[in-house]
């Protein structure tokens, strides 16, 4: 009997707790992302799935920060190097241990990001917003936080980049 007690009082603190859960706002999440050194935010909600950024195949006349395709999931996705689209980079070397991240299925949009290192989660609770830079920023650049280490984060909207004119402009063939 005190075994079905235990069970059934284990059953209500779950409850309780996941109940509890619900009913706290969301905190903003993001992937942590470093590209020509620095530190890049993708929403969680945004963002897909991980991969390792093996062979592409590479795609002629593109523009040069459209890097290839990949095969993902049995997808073909464009692979845009996310340092060089950003203008941090002119090489089109990525470093070493270089990680493909795919945007969610919903932006309706078959991509994957070339990011140099994954940093890990980060969340809006552990990080203080920092003021506007001054300077121009695209429609896709979202607000900049400093982590507790100091670090400076910039956050980009995915769903905006996805929809972003110069982005989706991939295969517009270049001047020879």
């Amino acid at each position: 009997m005190a075994k079905k007690d235990a069970l059934k009082e284990l059953q209500v603190r779950l409850a309780e707790r996941l109940q509890a859960v619900r009913d706290q706002p969301r905190e903003a999440g993001w992937l942590a992302v470093e590209v020509a050194g620095v530190g890049v935010l993708l929403p969680l909600g945004q963002a897909g799935e991980i991969h390792n950024a093996r062979q592409l195949t590479v795609v002629p006349h593109a523009r040069p920060w459209l890097v290839g395709v990949a095969n993902l999931r049995g997808q073909l996705h464009a692979v845009v190097d996310l340092a060089r689209f950003l203008g941090l980079r002119d090489e089109a070397q990525a470093p070493a241990g270089a990680q493909l991240v795919a945007l969610n299925p919903q932006l309706r949009l078959n991509c994957a990001l070339r990011v140099d290192r994954l940093m890990g989660l980060r969340d809006a609770a552990r990080m203080q917003l920092q003021g506007a830079s001054g300077e121009p920023q695209p429609a896709f650049a979202g607000a900049r936080w400093r982590d507790e280490q100091g670090r400076v984060w910039q956050a980009l909207d995915l769903a905006a980049l996805a929809s972003d004119a110069r982005f989706l402009d991939v295969a517009e063939a270049q001047p020879t």
